[in-house]
């Protein structure tokens, strides 16, 4: 085996496999379609831009934000911030405290506080030629209030129209009223009896407006609004559905660089309506944590009152009998006395002492916590120590409690949710006992401490007499009361202080105003780029699409690269009303192309170095194989060459209408030996061009053309002419022509522009690097370039030299070019 000698063999079958094959894409075309459809992509912008203008001033719902900034301090945690998420994240580092509040005010409970004591479920609006636009409450002269004990219909629009002097007409939708309707007071719907839709009624304000689906009343808005309005649409909506339209609008961070810092930010359709929410919000926030510490405080005052009087009495009773012992057994005054020893247990009870009160304390919180009784837990400062931890996790458990009150109502206790939450409702309190545990621990562990060093101080007082032991004794009994009343009392003190001195522990350093600030959204600049872009698609999407889909030939380069197959001419446009261009138009541009053609034609001559028979075919019908097989026997003629023009396309007979012929009989009658070949042949105005016709269509075309009797009649016509001409059938139809090649001494393969299909050449092109087509040449047929983008053949090169020339127009961007020239060289 030669080395190399397959792997060139496989890179020739390779290339000829890429013979006949076109590119998807075709970029050249495509730009120049662009270009050709320019105006779509003008009106398309012209369009777009109509639809962002009208959508940024009519439609074009503006949306803005502010924002207010807390400072808030250590421990803020209560145990009775209302209704905290179920899904709190327990062991929250850092800024425990603020992650806190920040579910606080997120959650449902505080929101719809808000919403149900400022009537946010209330939405004021006013509607112009087309655009509505939202408006704050402060906005509208007057205020919207519904009786709460009356059912009222949800998203009805009611327009408020002025009337002066203090009157409004309430205007109701045509239709739309409902039988199903909310209650506030149950937050639920109920259905009512089919009514008739309730009249139009003009009110006072402060005057009851009553109908079967609403009850209201408009209170004066006592700050004056600057807008002077038209109409005044109001619309109610559930609680639920407000506190879900709020929660969702709100945003909670924390300074980067100050954990304790925190902004809110509410979003919405109006300026003012954020500003006022969140300023009230934070206020309501102050008030009720004031108020959720102050009963705390109150709590822990009432339980250390109750522990000093009880333990002022045993103070009492140990002093009592002290002085007992020192009046009735002299043993005020005892000798030789330890006092290093006996101040050293004095401190160390004292200090157990006051462990011990916390530990009271603890239980008193711990049997709270058991009992769920909330509603008196003390502080834990009574306890000696301050947790936000213990604080949320009791806060939890609270509101773990009041949701499975809730859920009770609905779900059985076996169910899937109750377990659910009763798994939770576990973990709450692991996490709360496991905190107290932690305090019950240390503090035993101090008392086990104190107690060591107890026992070894009196191990130096056991050489007392035990009189005098018992008085010591009875001594130390009363330093432990007193001390631990002391400790109650300093206690006491801080409560009392504290509750005189409270303030909240959220503290707001800048305030929610309204200092013009711009809409956060629509982004109109992006809407407008996103519509005016979109619809600039449209034109291309649809050019690209059919660029795709379309298979015919555009692009002679294109076209070479694929088939390989020389090109012997370009035909240009026929603007004749017949086939005869070159007879009728001999200073036209096509007629030249033509004789371009005869020249070519020679270089795919045969051995004798001339092409005495040219075929001339086509992929289908309509391609000009018949217009180029007239022009160019035409151009021979001319020339003082013998010519014959044969029409063997007999199934579909052409050339003998462009020359006024009568067809009568031609070679189809020949071939069948009806007529001899004189009678066949006929004279053409040109000298030197004869013409034979097709004949009537016969029945079985085929078997005439590849007969002995055709392949004769070709070699008697050599010998009479110069050139023969053979005007043969598509080749993409049927399989003559590729029999009459074998006798031809050269073939002319039509291609015509923008109208050939790509695929119908993989054929021919196959055939002719198989070798088994010979002398093959491509005319390029009735190939226009438009003005505006050059010059092409059929429309003349603007300098009079063909006949197209006369009517010809430079493109604009050429005449502006050149008087822009013109006006620059005159200077």
């Amino acid at each position: 085996m030669i080395p190399g000698k397959d792997t060139t063999t496989e890179r020739v079958e390779t290339q000829k496999e890429k013979y006949g094959s076109f590119a998807l894409f075709d970029i050249e075309h495509f730009l120049r379609r662009l270009l050709k459809n320019w105006y779509w992509f003008a009106f398309m912008f012209f369009i777009g831009y109509a639809i962002s203008w009208v959508y940024s001033k009519y439609y074009a719902q503006n949306i803005y934000a502010s924002n207010i900034s807390l400072s808030i301090s250590n421990n803020t945690s209560s145990f009775f911030t209302p209704n905290q998420s179920i899904n709190f994240i327990w062991g929250q580092g850092g800024n425990q405290d603020g992650v806190y509040l920040k579910k606080m005010l997120l959650s449902r409970t505080h929101n719809e506080f808000l919403v149900k004591e400022l009537d946010l479920f209330v939405n004021y609006s006013t509607k112009g030629v087309i655009k509505s636009t939202y408006l704050d409450r402060d906005d509208s002269p007057v205020s919207f209030q519904i009786d709460r004990k009356h059912l009222q219909q949800m998203d009805y629009p009611v327009t408020l129209v002025p009337k002066g002097k203090n009157t409004f007409e309430v205007v109701l939708p045509e239709d739309g009223q409902s039988t199903n309707l909310y209650s506030y007071e149950a937050e639920s719907f109920s259905n009512i009896n089919p009514y008739q839709r309730p009249a139009n009624k003009i009110i006072k304000i402060g005057e009851w407006y009553t109908s079967p689906n609403l009850r209201f009343r408009l209170i004066a808005n006592p700050k004056k609004s600057e807008i002077k309005l038209e109409n005044i649409i109001v619309k109610l909506y559930t609680v639920n559905q407000s506190v879900t339209n709020i929660v969702s609008n709100i945003g909670v961070d924390f300074d980067k660089e100050i954990g304790t810092i925190m902004i809110i930010t509410k979003t919405g359709y109006n300026l003012n309506s954020t500003v006022n929410f969140l300023n009230m919000s934070v206020n309501q926030l102050q008030k009720r944590r004031l108020a959720d510490k102050l009963t705390v405080d109150k709590n822990t005052d009432v339980y250390l009152k109750d522990n000093l009087e009880r333990i002022r009495k045993k103070l009492d009773s140990s002093a009592d009998v002290l002085n007992y012992m020192k009046t009735s057994e002299k043993l005020y005054d005892i000798k030789d006395r330890d006092e290093k020893s006996l101040t050293k247990i004095k401190e160390l009870e004292a200090k157990k002492a006051d462990i011990e009160s916390k530990i009271t304390s603890l239980n008193q919180i711990k049997q709270s916590l058991e009992a769920q009784s909330f509603e008196k837990m003390i502080s834990t400062t009574a306890a000696g120590f301050q947790d936000g931890f213990f604080s949320a996790s009791v806060s939890e458990l609270k509101a773990l409690y009041l949701k499975k009150r809730e859920m009770a109502l609905i779900y059985k206790p076996d169910s899937e949710p109750m377990k659910e939450i009763n798994r939770l409702i576990d973990d709450a309190k692991m996490n709360s006992s496991g905190a107290l545990r932690n305090y019950y621990s240390g503090y035993y562990n101090e008392i086990g401490k104190i107690n060591q060093q107890v026992d070894q101080a009196n191990s130096d007082l056991s050489t007392y007499p035990e009189k005098q032991r018992r008085y010591l004794d009875a001594e130390r009994g009363y330093s432990m009361i007193e001390a631990t009343y002391n400790s109650l009392m300093g206690r006491q003190n801080e409560t009392q202080m504290r509750m005189a001195g409270n303030q909240s522990d959220i503290t707001v350093i800048d305030p929610a105003k309204n200092v013009g600030q711009p809409p956060i959204a629509p982004n109109i600049k992006a809407t407008k780029l996103g519509i005016i872009g979109g619809l600039l698609v449209l034109p291309l999407l649809f050019i690209l699409i059919g660029e795709l889909l379309d298979n015919k030939i555009r692009n002679i380069k294109e076209l070479l690269n694929a088939t390989r197959i020389p090109l012997l001419g370009v035909i240009g446009n026929n603007s004749n009303e017949n086939m005869l261009t070159v007879l009728d138009q001999p200073k036209s541009s096509v007629s030249e192309a033509f004789r371009g053609l005869r020249a070519n034609v020679r270089f795919l001559s045969g051995e004798n170095g001339e092409s005495k028979t040219i075929l001339i075919t086509s992929s289908i019908g309509g391609e000009g194989k018949t217009y180029v097989s007239i022009n160019l026997a035409s151009v021979l003629g001319l020339s003082d060459k013998k010519t014959i023009l044969l029409g063997m396309d007999l199934r579909k007979p052409k050339i003998f209408g462009d020359f006024k012929i009568d067809n009568k009989y031609g070679i189809s009658n020949y071939l069948t030996g009806e007529v001899e070949m004189e009678q066949i042949i006929n004279k053409t105005r040109i000298p030197n061009l004869d013409v034979a016709t097709s004949g009537p269509i016969p029945p079985n075309p085929s078997e005439l053309l590849m007969s002995d009797r055709n392949i004769k009649f070709i070699e008697d016509l050599k010998e009479l002419y110069d050139f023969i001409i053979i005007d043969s059938p598509p080749v993409g139809l049927v399989a003559d022509s590729y029999e009459l090649m074998k006798y031809s001494d050269a073939n002319i393969y039509v291609v015509r522009h923008e109208y050939t299909e790509k695929y119908m050449l993989k054929m021919i092109t196959e055939k002719y690097h198989n070798g088994e087509i010979n002398h093959l040449g491509i005319v390029y047929n009735d190939y226009t370039v438009k003005q505006g983008y050059g010059y092409g053949y059929g429309y003349g090169y603007g300098y009079g030299y063909f006949d197209e020339d006369k009517f010809y127009r430079e493109p604009l961007l050429i005449r502006i070019r050149n008087k822009v020239q013109q006006i620059f060289n005159k200077k």
